[in-house]
């Protein structure tokens, strides 16, 4: 019986080895980085950057998960989806945590759009207007407001703001 128990054993420990060497099911890594902004799960389920870090040529998980070749070989299209929001034009792209922060990443404004990137109205920090710096869309930031520097068509940021 002895016998019997150690064949289990070795039987069993050979199953885990082999289960170990089949290729895991992709993960879903996605996670809120600080600000609310879209993020991507470390190997130590713990630790969260924000989607513009991964595959920025710097190892931000303590594994470097965020640069292996698997993750960054053909960017965007080897990213999971949740990291990439495609612009209006087809052949751009920005990372899921430029779209809605008030700038315009994608240069025609498709990342700032209420349409295409189902973005909420100007928040409490920024003053909603037309501005004339193609860096922004629809709103400035509050911080522009009454700096003597034209911001929005009309001069609104300097006189309504």
């Amino acid at each position: 019986s002895a016998l019997a128990l150690l064949v289990l054993a070795a039987a069993v420990a050979s199953a885990v080895a082999a289960l170990a060497l089949l290729p895991r099911a992709p993960e879903n890594r996605l996670c809120t980085a600080p600000n609310n902004r879209t993020g991507f799960l470390c190997d130590d389920r713990v630790t969260c950057v924000p989607a513009s870090w991964v595959c920025d040529r710097v190892s931000n998980c303590r594994n470097g998960e965020d640069e292996q070749e698997q993750l960054c070989g053909d960017l965007p299209h080897s990213l999971p989806g949740y990291l990439v929001f495609y612009c209006s034009n087809p052949r751009s792209w920005v990372y899921a945590d430029k779209r809605c922060n008030g700038m315009n990443d994608c240069g025609d404004c498709s990342d700032e759009s209420w349409s295409s990137a189902a973005c909420p109205p100007c928040g409490q920090e920024w003053w909603s207007c037309s501005p004339v710096h193609f860096e922004f869309c629809s709103c400035i930031p509050r911080r522009l407001c009454r700096d003597g520097i034209q911001h929005c068509l009309g001069w609104s940021d300097e006189f309504l703001c």
